[in-house]
């Protein structure tokens, strides 16, 4: 059977079972990193926000696998996830061009639990702002990419109406394009900021739905 197209499935009782420990843990985490770092758990909703980036990436790629296929094709797969890593980083600010007066080196932002803690990297060329949401999240991605394009050299017509799917692709890199073209100016900087968090992580989360569940294919 194709696996271009999932049902929704019942949560079985280890799911459930492993959800609640997970809960917990994270609120434990959550505690100890706003009492022990820097770090600052508000505004709420951005705490929340990274949560959503890191649980959800985290399942979708434990929960997908990915069909028989070629070396050939995996290969072909894997360089366009590669690919679309590459562009999720650039257009995400995972990498970013140096700043002539920005500082040189390696340094922790102490950023809301998901966002941070975020490994920074200032280079001569080229800067490096690791925040944890963002760099599973966009890993979870392009693992879903890889998998939609194995499926879809596989699986004849289906798989090709399965492919569809990945127009979905393009939308957190034209949501951080469009954030980040609306705070170019100081007046909407502001506002942009809070409009990032919040477009980005909307349009992550019906990204990963629509290559997780694919249904386009049906």
């Amino acid at each position: 059977m194709s696996t271009i197209t999932r049902s929704l499935p019942r949560p079985s009782q280890d799911t459930i079972l492993y959800a609640g420990i997970l809960f917990n843990v994270e609120l434990a985490a959550l505690l100890a990193y706003g009492l022990l770092t820097p770090g600052t758990l508000v505004p709420a909703r951005y705490t929340l926000y990274g949560l959503l980036w890191v649980n959800a990436g985290v399942l979708a790629v434990a929960k997908t696998d990915i069909a028989p296929a070629s070396t050939r094709t995996k290969r072909r797969a894997a360089l366009v996830a590669v690919g679309y890593f590459a562009a999720l980083a650039v257009a995400g600010g995972l990498v970013t061009l140096a700043s002539p007066h920005g500082g040189a080196g390696f340094r922790i932002g102490w950023l809301p639990p998901g966002w941070g803690p975020a490994l920074i990297y200032g280079g001569e060329t080229l800067n490096l702002i690791l925040m944890p949401a963002r760099v599973v999240g966009y890993v979870a991605l392009a693992y879903l990419v890889y998998a939609t394009v194995v499926d879809a050299a596989g699986a004849a017509v289906s798989g090709i109406l399965g492919l569809l799917s990945c127009v979905s692709c393009s939308w957190p890199i034209l949501a951080s394009l469009a954030t980040g073209i609306l705070g170019s100016g100081s007046a909407l900087a502001a506002s942009a900021t809070a409009l990032s968090y919040d477009l980005s992580t909307l349009v992550f989360l019906a990204t990963v739905a629509l290559l997780y569940w694919r249904p386009f294919g049906r």
